[in-house]
């Protein structure tokens, strides 16, 4: 049965030892590092895009739930907001912690914040409760609400459009309607990767080796391939055709969110105000 903090504990101590970004237990554990930079990039211009519309003051005092390896928390901090992180699982802290997050890092559950209410300005929740299951989400996204002031923002930013064992997407107006439920109005939302071209190709991928999944599988699975040298082959080729596909696709993401509903991206990025 599907555990969220099992599975990350499993990912934290597989790569505590073997990824010096931090990247890989937080976004794509079997990606080589360039394609977890490239999507860190991506993400780190939404956050800044989010961080606009949401208007947070200097200083602010900032909640990122399901910190993971502190990425954001050490963001945060670079940006001048006074930062706390909080994660369910103590390797991901530990990691985050050897990676210089010099904020307060706390050990806790999404949908039992050990927070008192109304304590934090803002709130940031990246990719965290789409990896909860749907009826734990409200009661994440309520506690979410619950610690932040009146008046104070949260962003969100989650997946839209995917399907995975460990992942549980809304569409949009899902994910605004379970946020707004907990006593929020949405400020505005945008679209966040798109990248056609390279899930086409993943696609294509998918079909020729029998994997099913979303955009950011990898081809893990070979049991028609007859030997692991050709499974090796294999996915030595799926990635450097990636690595021509991903820049392609990252190039192109400015004009495609111009011109494409944002309904279409794998992710999108909500700014929420808790009403007064």
């Amino acid at each position: 049965m599907y555990s969220p903090k099992d599975y990350w504990t499993n990912l934290a101590e597989g790569f505590e030892a073997t990824d010096a970004s931090g990247f890989a237990p937080i976004l794509h554990p079997q990606a080589p590092l360039w394609f977890n930079q490239a999507i860190d990039n991506l993400q780190l211009r939404a956050v800044r895009r989010a961080l606009s519309i949401a208007a947070i003051s200097p200083g602010a005092r900032f909640l990122d739930v399901g910190c993971g390896t502190g990425r954001w928390v050490r963001r945060y901090r670079e940006l001048g907001f006074s930062p706390v992180g909080v994660d369910a699982t103590i390797g991901m802290l530990r990691i985050a912690r050897a990676l210089q997050t010099n904020a307060p890092l706390i050990v806790g559950l999404a949908n039992s914040l050990p927070f008192s209410d109304a304590t934090f300005d803002c709130l940031s929740d990246i990719t965290v409760v789409q990896h909860i299951p749907y009826e734990l989400q409200p009661k994440a996204l309520q506690e979410m609400v619950r610690v932040l002031k009146p008046g104070g923002r949260i962003i969100l930013f989650e997946l839209i459009n995917g399907q995975d064992q460990h992942i549980f997407p809304r569409k949009p107006q899902g994910w605004i309607c379970e946020v707004e439920s907990c006593g929020t109005t949405l400020i505005d939302w945008f679209g966040e990767e798109f990248f056609f071209l390279d899930r086409l190709f993943v696609r294509l991928a998918q079909t020729v080796f029998g994997r099913r999944g979303n955009r950011a599988d990898q081809v893990q699975s070979a049991s028609h391939l007859s030997t692991s040298e050709e499974y090796s082959l294999a996915r030595r080729v799926y990635w450097k055709l990636r690595r021509l596909t991903v820049p392609l696709s990252a190039c192109g993401e400015p004009a495609v969110e111009k011109i494409c509903p944002a309904s279409l991206a794998t992710h999108a990025v909500f700014v929420f105000r808790k009403r007064i």
